[in-house]
Formats: C-alpha cells, structure tokens, sequence
C-alpha cells in the first residue's frame, strides 16, 4: 500500500445530506437534493451569512439521516473556499463542536471525508464532513464583482451554489468508506483562472492512477469514477491523458453533472460544494441501494488566489480520492 493511501475496514457512511440554490434545483440533480434554496440569501443578510447557514444545514441534516443530532458529533471536518474559511468558521460558531477547517479548494470535500475516515478509523467516533459554496459570495473574491456584467469565457465553470455533508463512524453501514489517497499539488504551467479544467486534468490522473496502484485496482473493478469540477473541458483532457476505453466507459465529473447544457454555465459546475452536493445527493443513494457497488470520487482543486493570479503565478492544482463502497456482509 502507497504511504499516501490509507485503507479502511471498519469507516461506515451512514448519514448524508445534499442541498443547492436555485439554478442547482432547476438541474438534472434537483430530485437528489433533500434542500433548495429558492433565495440567494437564505434568509440571512449578506451571501457570506447565506454560505455559513447552508453549512449548518449540510452538517445538521448529515448527521440527522444517520441517526444522531449534530450535537453528538465528536468532530467536524470542513471547508470552503472563502478567505479565512469565514463560512465554515462561522457555522462552527454556531454549532460548537470540535472543528478541522480544511482547505483544498474544489477538492476541500474529499480532504474533509478523508480526514474524517481517519480519525474514525482510529476509535468510536461519530465524525460530520462537508463542504459549501456560494456562487454570489465566491465570484465576489475569486473574480469580477457581479454588477461588472463581465463576459464569461467558454471555458468558464459556474461556481455552485450548493452544499453536502456525509456522516461517519467506525463500524459497518450500507456504505463504507474503503480508502483515501492523498494528492499531490501538480503544475501543468495554465495560467488562466476562467480555464480550471485544463489546469486540473493532470493532477486528477495523478492521484487516480495512484491510487489505483495502492488498492490494486483496475478500472472495470468500479461502476463509477467520478472527478470534480473538470467539466467539459478538464474530462476530455482527462480521458485523453488516460488513453483507456475502460477508463472512458466509468468516467462522469460532477461538474458536468450538476446543470443541464441549457443552462448557460459554459464548461460545467464548480465549487467546494459542487462535489459535495453531487456525493451526497447523487452517489450515495445509489451506493446505498447496491445500483453502484463501487466508486471512486477524485475532487479536483485550483490552488490559485486572486493575489497569486495578478503576481503572474500559474495554477497550480490537486486532487484527493476517496473511495466508497455497498457494505456487503
């Protein structure tokens, strides 16, 4: 086994909860979210208020579907993609319990699972992790203020407004968490923040390949593989640095998942609550019934900040992968 994959035998999923904003519940995915937020604001004041609330009710309703309240949970694993992870800090706030924020931009959500499988797997711990976005509070800092009415490129992704959290435990459930392949921050040399996926593409290879060769795995060994946030663009590449028919007839992204082509989001959804959202709502039920026995999820990141992008820097990017599992006795 790789020292960067760690394997599970007693790490149970036994809880998730998905929900998304109002483009998100106009999606293919709509009947998959237990959640739509009809308002921007979720009641709150600002779209960064907006962003916490919706991690509370990712972590509360996680925790909820698998039998526990949120105030039984030992530890919190989260993130966001906010400065200072003020969402996640301020739904901590809220919810007082133990927290790890964590930060892998897109692919924050498979850091958290990971993260929370480990300390799982090391005693009787009821652990809650999660990731949100907000497409308002995101675009702000990453990019153009909305009121500039800037000109989205093709290769642009759509930030999500969207949140998911799963529940886990040491034991056995419908779902186990089998394993968790840490990634490495990979450079292709991209240097355009309205191109994420081509940035990203080899570092998803990177880790998948990796991580096939920790578990000894072939690709037929998995009903899916599913990365995060490459969209369009990004899978292509991906499928082509793959070169593998096999790999092409598993492959899905969330990204290209989460919206319909009408709906104008260019290459495809993004966001630390896009993978999340698509876990939660889209994957597990199917892992849960034994539709999908096997599944990989490779969350892809672009490690870039808006002063990293105006000093001349590349992109450069990572992807985490977790590996679920139908229990089977």
């Amino acid at each position: 086994m790789s020292r960067s994959t760690r394997q599970f035998e007693q790490v149970a999923v036994v809880g998730h909860f998905a929900a998304g904003g109002a483009r998100e519940g106009q999606g293919p995915l709509a009947a998959a979210f237990d959640q739509v937020w009809d308002d921007d604001l979720v009641g709150e004041t600002t779209w960064e208020a907006a962003e916490a609330k919706m991690a509370v009710d990712a972590l509360e309703g996680a925790a909820h579907d698998g039998g526990w309240s949120l105030g039984e949970a030992d530890v919190v694993v989260g993130g966001d993609l906010l400065d200072q992870l003020v969402s996640t800090n301020f739904a901590a706030r809220q919810h007082h319990r133990p927290t790890l924020g964590v930060f892998a931009a897109c692919a924050t959500f498979a850091e958290a699972v990971g993260l929370a499988g480990l300390w799982c797997d090391r005693g009787s711990t009821r652990a809650v992790a999660g990731a949100w976005s907000h497409h308002l509070a995101v675009e702000r800092q990453f990019r153009f203020p909305i009121e500039f009415g800037y000109q989205r490129t093709p290769t642009a992704s759509w930030t999500a407004t969207a949140a998911g959290a799963l529940a886990l435990t040491q034991g056995t459930g419908a779902v186990q968490l089998r394993a968790f392949t840490v990634g490495r921050v990979v450079d292709p040399g991209s240097a355009d923040p309205m191109d994420m996926g081509t940035a990203m593409a080899p570092a998803a290879w990177d880790s998948l390949q990796r991580h096939l060769a920790a578990v000894k795995a072939r690709w037929d060994d998995y009903d899916r593989v599913f990365t995060g946030d490459l969209g369009v663009v990004g899978s292509g590449i991906l499928c082509d640095l793959a070169n593998d028919p096999g790999f092409v007839r598993v492959h899905d992204d969330c990204g290209r998942s989460l919206y319909r082509p009408d709906q104008d989001v260019h290459n495809g959804g993004s966001g630390t609550g896009c993978v999340a959202a698509v876990v939660a709502g889209h994957i597990m039920p199917r892992v849960e019934t034994g539709e999908w026995h096997r599944v990989l999820v490779a969350a892809t990141g672009a490690l870039f900040s808006p002063t990293s992008y105006q000093q001349g820097e590349s992109i450069p990017a990572v992807a985490h992968v977790i590996e679920l599992e139908a229990y089977r006795p």
